[in-house]
């Protein structure tokens, strides 16, 4: 892997007060001062080739942005470092989740939508219904972390066909881990389950990341045995708040859950994250850096930006924005405080191209 693709060492507290942060206002200062509103957290560095993105902080208005909780940190430090050039822009982000991002996205609320996944068939098409089209921009790369509690050291590597016997459709019921034995069996797997309560903590169908797990994780077994592969088991403890949801692993000797990687590792503390194979008794990967980039993890990811191309238009402030964000050294410099995977160059070119020919 090369230096540009790798992520440096992490100042962890900053990741948690950007995501503790509901919604992260920043906002023109009375005195033109370039410092960013209370709700904002520490300054971004600024980024390279970023003066060209700014036109020379004469910009004003307003920018909505909403949607994944994962996607968030990035936006929310591009946008604190964007508006110290450009105090006369105020800069909404807000991360709910991906789907309820896409539905104020399509509803024609925000200007861009922050996304863990690509948008849904159904999203898009309710998009269209709305005569609004957009351009989808894949800004970096992230995994999902499978995680148990730091007291819980039976459990160190779980295939996908584990994965489904414990959180998959069929798996509603099971309140201990041993009770998923003879499905895993019945999938391949030889793996032996502990005793211990099944302890279930996750985001809910609002997130890109439950999306994203049921796709990567769960949706090949479940069509193959004819269910949905849209859903997993219902009774699961779920949230919005991935902080939440790490609080309820931490807490449970014998637990199980996920989130994002970057989320996992502000937490390596108190949490242990469970190294995955795709196949039954295969060789398992743990969730790292390199290998989230170079796909040897089987739960990584893309993350994207959705920009509203009719907004473009009605607002000045909307392309100086999305042209700052993917300048040369900007992504990677917002990396360096929260820890996802930068896109290789070829990839960030040629996310670059699509937004150059699509406005």
């Amino acid at each position: 892997m090369n230096d540009m693709q790798r992520t440096p060492t992490l100042p962890r507290a900053r990741l948690g007060a950007l995501a503790a942060a509901t919604v992260i206002i920043l906002a023109a200062c009375s005195t033109g001062g370039s410092s960013p509103s209370a709700g904002a957290t520490t300054e971004a560095s600024q980024p390279a080739g970023s003066a060209a993105a700014s036109e020379a902080g004469s910009l004003s208005g307003t920018i909505a942005i909403s949607g994944s909780s994962t996607v968030q940190p990035i936006t929310s430090a591009i946008a604190e470092a964007f508006n110290a050039e450009n105090p006369g822009i105020a800069i909404s982000v807000d991360g709910p989740g991906t789907g309820d991002g896409f539905k104020l996205f399509c509803a024609g609320t925000t200007d861009i939508s922050d996304a863990s996944r690509q948008i849904k068939d159904e999203e898009a098409a309710t998009c269209q219904a709305a005569g609004i089209e957009y351009i989808e921009l894949k800004v970096a790369i992230d995994g999902i972390s499978v995680l148990t509690s730091k007291d819980d050291s039976a459990v160190t590597c779980l295939s996908f066909a584990d994965l489904y016997a414990l959180i998959g459709e069929e798996s509603q019921g099971f309140k201990t881990w041993a009770d998923a034995q003879a499905l895993a069996k019945e999938l391949g797997s030889d793996t032996t389950f502990p005793d211990g309560s099944l302890d279930i903590y996750g985001p809910g169908e609002e997130s890109g990341t439950y999306d994203s797990f049921i796709e990567l994780a769960l949706k090949t077994i479940a069509t193959e045995r004819g269910k949905t592969g849209t859903a997993t088991r219902p009774d699961y403890t779920s949230s919005s708040n991935d902080n939440a949801i790490i609080q309820g692993i931490a807490n449970s000797a014998t637990s199980l859950g996920w989130v994002g990687f970057a989320y996992a590792e502000e937490n390596a503390a108190t949490v242990s994250e469970i190294a995955v194979s795709k196949d039954p008794n295969g060789t398992c990967v743990a969730p790292s850096a390199d290998t989230i980039a170079s796909g040897e993890y089987p739960l990584s990811r893309a993350l994207y930006i959705y920009v509203n191309k009719g907004k473009l238009a009605e607002n000045a402030a909307l392309a100086p924005f999305v042209d700052y964000y993917l300048a040369d050294g900007t992504i990677s410099t917002a990396l360096e405080t929260v820890p996802y995977i930068n896109l290789t160059p070829e990839e960030l070119a040629a996310t670059v191209a699509t937004w150059t020919s699509s406005h």
